[in-house]
């Protein structure tokens, strides 16, 4: 059987409610994909997940999949995928695409021509889309203090804000650990973000807050959600230790966690980037909007 009728008859299998295992080997339950168990969610959490978390999937099958669920929209995923996620109904509620990489950010002036570039042709693009969000990374340290990252960061910022804010796209920095995963990342902290919003003082420059990261390097993620939440247009979600489900296994408490969140105001994305380790990935996904939705 080919690649291509394997992934057919798996979709095929989803849509019927029926198991079904893809070319992956990602084990897709009836439970997890039947419309009759379909849940029913409260509406007060917007419900996302990431797409890499799910790469045995294709894009089509984890849209499927999402609809089933109850999950809005899919995370990172860049313009020349675009038409999946709009055939299927799906939102990007973060948008990727005009970013380096994780280590080369906005931090060091000598990515700044190259990002500007980059950044420049791709708000308009996710304006014409009609989607919200582009992310984006501060890069690495490589010795750099945290004033001069600031300095440096908000004067390369400062030069596409003006095309986001005409093109009602909000450009969101993520906050990733130092600690263990991302060694270097300058936007390490709530704190040093923060501050970088205020500085660029613009509501389309926010932060993408990582609960599973900022556990990692700073804890206090109820109170520090709480005292920052104008500046946060996003939320990524993992179990700590070791991104994986976020159920009974690890130690924060997700629903507290979304009640703090959903106190806020918070009308964005809440997406899911845990990375799934139970033989039934689906169903794992299935129990974590179960645990978010407050």
């Amino acid at each position: 059987m080919t690649l291509k009728q394997n992934r057919r008859t798996a979709v095929k299998s989803i849509l019927a409610g029926a198991a079904a295992i893809t070319t992956g080997g990602v084990l897709i339950s009836e439970q997890a994909c039947s419309k009759e168990k379909k849940m029913t969610l409260k509406g007060n959490i917007n419900h996302a997940v990431c797409r890499w978390c799910y790469n045995q999937l294709s894009l089509d099958e984890l849209c499927v999949v999402a609809k089933e669920i109850g999950i809005k929209a899919i995370d990172l995923v860049g313009p020349k995928d675009w038409p999946v996620l709009k055939k299927h109904g799906i939102d990007s509620s973060m948008c990727n695409g005009a970013e380096i990489n994780l280590v080369d950010g906005w931090n060091n002036p000598k990515h700044h021509q190259t990002l500007i570039k980059n950044y420049s042709e791709t708000i308009p693009l996710v304006a014409k889309a009609g989607y919200k969000n582009l992310i984006c990374f501060s890069g690495n340290r490589n010795g750099m203090d945290d004033e001069t990252g600031l300095i440096n960061s908000t004067e390369g910022l400062k030069q596409i804000l003006s095309l986001a804010e005409r093109h009602k796209v909000t450009i969101v920095m993520e906050l990733l650990n130092s600690k263990i995963n991302h060694k270097d990342y300058q936007c390490d902290k709530t704190a040093w973000g923060v501050e970088l919003a205020k500085r660029l003082g613009s509501e389309n420059f926010k932060l993408l807050y990582d609960i599973y990261h900022m556990q990692i390097d700073e804890g206090d993620v109820i109170r520090t959600i709480t005292d920052n939440h104008q500046y946060i247009a996003h939320y990524h979600t993992a179990g700590v230790p070791g991104r994986h489900e976020i159920d009974e296994s690890q130690e924060l408490y997700y629903p507290a966690i979304m009640e703090a969140i959903k106190k806020t105001g918070f009308k964005g994305y809440v997406a899911q980037e845990f990375i799934p380790v139970q033989d039934d990935k689906i169903a794992s996904l299935r129990k974590a909007i179960q645990i978010c939705d407050v």
